[in-house]
């Protein structure tokens, strides 16, 4: 693709990435069978083709618009486009300086601009989440209809383990995932204990960052990832040797630091660091896939959702599904399993009719194979699906435990 970007943005370092992405892109097509708007409404604006063309008129010097503003609103993230590209086009990357621009110079209405701002204000602090999260529950009558299949029913929390190790590894606990689903970070550092690694809570760590990125608030998310990272470097100093990110969304963020913190000068070099740490847990332990087993009460035939954030962002499809069925669990087939949920961070409060549509699709492939649960890998995917599942929902890392000591090198 040619380009001629405008004078705004030529001689910058985005600027020379729109550009290299965008010459990448031969308008082949493979992307449009992938995309999820473009399988609902078959509209070439709302596939990455049409957003690609219509992000490259404004960086080539046409006025951003609310059409523009719309079409990238109703666009998942779920970055499906980018598995499926034969020229390695980074859709993604262009999709968010798109959203900046867009979020810089187009207005909002009101009541749009204002609940962006509720949930780039709340979702980030894990304290005011966890609150209004526990009000919720108690006035669950009266909060708003779009907002009250959001609010799960309460789970209690087991305890962390509590004798110290020789090895060490971090966690990001994450910003909503402790409220929402408080068993996932401790069933977590379950699982690393039995393997002899000692999980490392570091408090002073927060939301990753991805809430912000977005949303267009790019900003903002890179002073979230360097608060984590200024949390995070005192105890890799000391030997933590991994980063373990439970939920795939998070993941996907920090595994980008090193790429949002590239121009500053102060954190590039503990980004890259961060980064190159950060792992899924399906990384980590694959390596013990010989001390893994499922938990007693777990049942045994399940679907596994792969969330869009560990198949496209992170390219981990298939191994979660390698992992659980060699540790003997009957994984039941999932037609269409590229395809997004329709949770997508946000999405499924700014696009609610869309999330919804997307997420009857899912639910429909999920259980064609009659499982007993469906197992995840990000919070907000399990927390969209649970809300009209008829069935469990609940992150992978729950089903598994230790079955010995482990003895081998990490």
């Amino acid at each position: 693709m040619q380009t001629h970007l405008a004078d705004f943005i030529r001689d910058t370092d985005a600027g020379r990435e729109a550009d290299a992405i965008l010459r990448k892109c031969t308008h082949c097509g493979f992307c449009l069978a992938n995309c999820p708007t473009y399988r609902l409404w078959g509209d070439e604006l709302d596939s990455p083709r049409g957003r690609i063309y219509q992000v490259k008129q404004v960086l080539e010097g046409a006025e951003p618009t609310e059409s523009l503003q719309t079409h990238l609103d109703r666009c998942l993230t779920c970055r499906a486009c980018e598995t499926t590209c034969p020229s390695g086009v980074e859709y993604g990357r262009l999709a968010d300086l798109g959203r900046e621009i867009v979020e810089r110079d187009v207005p909002r209405r009101p009541r749009a601009r204002a609940m962006r701002w509720a949930l780039r204000t709340v979702l980030p602090r894990r304290r005011l989440f966890a609150a209004l999260l526990a009000l919720g529950r108690t006035v669950r009558p009266l909060v708003p209809t779009t907002l009250r299949a959001k609010i799960p029913p309460a789970r209690r929390a087991p305890p962390w383990p509590g004798q110290p190790r020789e090895k060490r590894v971090l966690m990001l606990e994450g910003c909503v995932q402790p409220a929402l689903d408080p068993v996932i970070n401790p069933a977590t550092a379950r699982v690393a204990d039995g393997l002899g690694f000692e999980v490392v809570r570091t408090p002073e760590a927060g939301c990753c960052g991805a809430v912000n990125q977005h949303l267009g608030a790019v900003e903002a998310a890179r002073e979230q990832a360097r608060r984590n990272i200024d949390a995070w470097w005192p105890h890799i100093e000391a030997g933590a040797s991994a980063i373990i990110v439970n939920a795939s969304g998070c993941g996907a963020q920090v595994k980008d630091y090193a790429h949002l913190l590239a121009d500053d000068d102060g954190y590039r070099a503990r980004a890259e660091r961060v980064a190159a740490l950060a792992v899924d847990p399906v990384e980590f332990l694959e390596h013990w896939r010989a001390h893994l087993r499922p938990t007693a009460d777990a049942p045994r035939r399940i679907a596994f959702q792969s969330p869009c954030t560990l198949q496209h962002a992170q390219g981990l499809g298939g191994r979660v599904e390698a992992l659980l069925g060699g540790m003997g669990f009957e994984l039941t087939p999932v037609a269409d399993p590229q395809i997004c949920c329709g949770s997508a961070g946000t999405y499924s409060v700014l696009q609610p009719q869309t999330a919804k549509e997307l997420r009857g699709q899912k639910l429909a492939n999920l259980n064609a194979g009659s499982p007993e649960l469906i197992a995840t890998a990000n919070i907000g995917c399990l927390t969209h699906l649970a809300e009209a599942s008829e069935i469990p929902v609940r992150h992978w890392l729950e089903l598994v435990t230790v079955d010995a000591p482990a003895t081998a090198e990490a």
